[in-house]
């Protein structure tokens, strides 16, 4: 009995050691640092720094959190104000964290950082320029700030036509435009930059939105002045103050052309103002005796005369064979000269 029990006890006592052996082989290997140029690499550093990565992106999201609703509480702060002091707090955290875990992680100091930058400003020289671009104009948007979030602006698309919308987000490389029916379109930083952009609310969340209109030239101006002020009262989005105005801008062709202007605090609402406007514009030019005269050229024969008859197509396609066809030319022909 006291054999056996020995026996057990020295086998306990063995797997223990093994035990505490092997943890601290695995402890061994993984903090043994294996040296790559400029760098040196264990297992257990790249835990950590794993962890502190997760732990700078974590930090900057309860960052966030808190200081959203306080900074929304300062009314007096511009909303593109707000936007930026957020995005700055977490490109600070998120770079230092990437930083501290560079540093633990593989052992880099500046000398390696900047030989780690060299060799991506090669990659960016051969490809990556564009990403770069836009990484730049999106820090040029937070600080320069000729966007902000909740303008309303019209931006060129690559065919040639526009695209209107108010700004949702600025991010690293790109920003969000969401239109008016509610599609979000992804624009580089850079084309916000670089090309032509129209920011309807840049100064002044007010815009002025004008609407052409051409009349019969023997129309009355003072009529028509009077006509074009009613249909832009009770407009939705419409601005009393300052009030609508109209503009005698000349003499046309074949008419007489004004413009009626009236200001908003809606501007992405443009489009439907018009359309309401050129409603009331129809039903009232209508009611008051204004004619909208459709485009005419007048055509003055010297010299001669000209036949003029009128058939149907398919009536002439069926009466008139290929010969009858050819005569009519020649006579029509002959007629004019």
């Amino acid at each position: 009995m006291a054999v056996l029990i020995e026996g057990r006890f020295s086998l306990a006592a063995w797997l223990w050691q093994d035990g505490w052996g092997r943890v601290w082989n695995v402890l061994r290997i993984a903090t043994r640092r294996l040296e790559i140029g400029n760098f040196s690499i264990s297992v257990v550093n790249l835990v950590v720094a794993v962890v502190v990565l997760l732990a700078a992106f974590t930090l900057s999201r309860v960052l966030r959190s808190f200081l959203t609703p306080r900074l929304a509480a300062r009314t007096h702060l511009d909303p593109g104000i707000q936007y930026t002091i957020l995005r700055l707090t977490h490109y600070v955290i998120v770079t230092a964290g990437i930083l501290a875990a560079m540093k633990i992680g593989v052992g880099a100091d500046f000398t390696s950082l900047a030989v780690v930058f060299t060799a991506l400003s090669v990659g960016i020289g051969f490809g990556l320029q564009y990403i770069a671009g836009d990484i730049a104009s999106g820090f040029i948007l937070l600080f320069e700030r000729p966007v902000r979030i909740g303008d309303f602006v019209t931006v060129s698309s690559n065919n040639g036509r526009t695209v209107e919308g108010r700004v949702h987000a600025i991010k690293l490389r790109t920003t969000v435009v969401i239109t008016n029916d509610r599609i979000a379109i992804i624009v580089p930083n850079s084309k916000l930059v670089n090309e032509r952009l129209t920011n309807w609310t840049h100064t002044d969340r007010r815009s002025r939105i004008p609407i052409p209109v051409g009349v019969a030239s023997d129309s009355d101006p003072e009529l028509v002045t009077a006509t074009l002020l009613r249909a832009a009262e009770g407009v939705q989005y419409v601005l009393a103050d300052p009030k609508p105005s109209v503009q005698f801008l000349g003499f046309g062709d074949f008419t007489l052309d004004f413009r009626l202007l009236v200001c908003t605090d809606r501007p992405r609402r443009h489009v439907q103002i018009k359309s309401d406007i050129n409603y009331n514009i129809w039903r009232l030019f209508k009611e008051a005796g204004i004619e909208i005269p459709d485009p005419r050229r007048d055509l003055t024969l010297r010299g001669g005369a000209l036949d003029v008859r009128v058939r149907r197509a398919d009536a002439a396609m069926d009466d008139a064979g290929p010969e009858d066809a050819a005569g009519d030319a020649e006579e029509g022909a002959r007629l004019a000269h």
